[in-house]
């Protein structure tokens, strides 16, 4: 745990100030992409501008999928399957119990949540799970890394080809949306990130060695598709309906999910009998959802007025994970040391 700041001063013993450690928690890819939401709703492109942005939009999440697929090692994730019960159990946490909870709240009356938002909450909870945060988190809470660096990749794998066929099968049902346009799924993200794995035994050791190379990819594409998306809702109206009020039920929405899913996956990992530090693992990976992959996905799987709206629980569900994972986190630390 980090140490208390003293009374007597505004800096803490490291000579770190209150500010600075308030900054510490502050997700810079969030704030990226809240400004890019701000600048969307203020400067939103149109014309010519939003045909060539359009274009941009649809190379970089080719690009993103098949960077995906040229850095995954194909033979770490099979060798991660030998753990047959972790893996399974973090499966079902992020493509079983999760979409239920995003069912159950298409109970909820219109009144409360708007259908829009329901269908983001939805789509939400089809989504893999998140790869670098989760590792991270399970790091720190002194849990099985390997386990969770293995299974936040299945999950990301298994979530190219899953997570369209759940929007089709399930969106149909609750929303009325088609689950998107097929060509768009099958030449934007699956060829991409097939591609990208019939090369990955020479790109992926490089890439890999690079992080910072993907990660400038990741979040550029994240930040273009959401000014791109939220520029186009904002031309066509597509805000109208979203208020503060909307906002703060939607936070409590998306915070009774995420505590819900975690009670699930620790108690869970307690029912299957697993140790401790595939519990944290259990715990870190099936609790959370993907924004790396939710944004573009959502950009090719919905038209764009929609995917904005879409956009809006996976960004919001996205930094309470990140804030309660982190106190978790430090919690289950603490409890070892």
């Amino acid at each position: 745990m980090p140490p208390a700041v003293p009374a007597s001063g505004p800096a803490d013993d490291t000579g770190r100030s209150v500010w600075s450690r308030a900054l510490s928690w502050v997700d810079p890819l969030v704030v990226m992409i809240l400004s890019a939401l701000l600048l969307g709703l203020l400067l939103p492109a149109s014309g010519v501008v939003a045909d060539v942005l359009d274009v941009v939009r649809t190379a970089a999440i080719v690009l993103l999928f098949f960077l995906y697929g040229a850095r995954m090692a194909t033979g770490e994730v099979w060798a991660g399957l030998r753990s047959w019960r972790l893996q399974g159990s973090m499966l079902a946490a992020t493509y079983a119990a999760f979409p239920v909870l995003g069912l159950l709240v298409q109970l909820l009356p219109d009144t409360l949540v708007s259908p829009e938002l329901k269908t983001g909450l939805l789509y939400l909870s089809l989504l893999p799970s998140t790869v670098q945060s989760s590792v991270v988190f399970t790091s720190i809470a002194r849990g099985n890394v390997a386990g969770a660096i293995t299974g936040a990749t299945i999950s990301n794998v298994v979530g190219i080809v899953l997570t369209p066929l759940l929007v089709g099968v399930l969106m149909v049902r609750t929303s009325g949306e088609t689950g998107g346009n097929l060509w768009g799924i099958l030449l934007q993200l699956l060829l991409p990130f097939a591609a990208g794995q019939l090369v990955q035994r020479w790109t992926g050791p490089w890439l890999r060695a690079r992080p910072h190379l993907t990660r400038v990819t990741d979040r550029s594409a994240i930040v273009l598709v959401a000014y791109t998306s939220v520029s186009e809702a904002t031309v066509s109206g597509a805000w109208s309906h979203v208020t503060w009020v909307a906002l703060v039920v939607l936070a409590v929405v998306c915070a009774v999910m995420l505590a819900t899913m975690l009670f699930l996956t620790w108690s869970g990992g307690g029912w299957l009998g697993l140790p401790r530090d595939d519990r944290v693992a259990l715990l870190m990976c099936g609790s959370k959802k993907s924004l790396a992959t939710g944004l573009p996905m959502a950009a090719v799987l919905f038209a764009p007025a929609l995917a904005a709206s879409v956009a809006l629980p996976v960004i919001v569900f996205h930094q309470l994970q990140l804030a309660v994972c982190a106190v978790l986190a430090r919690r289950l630390a603490a409890q070892v040391e």
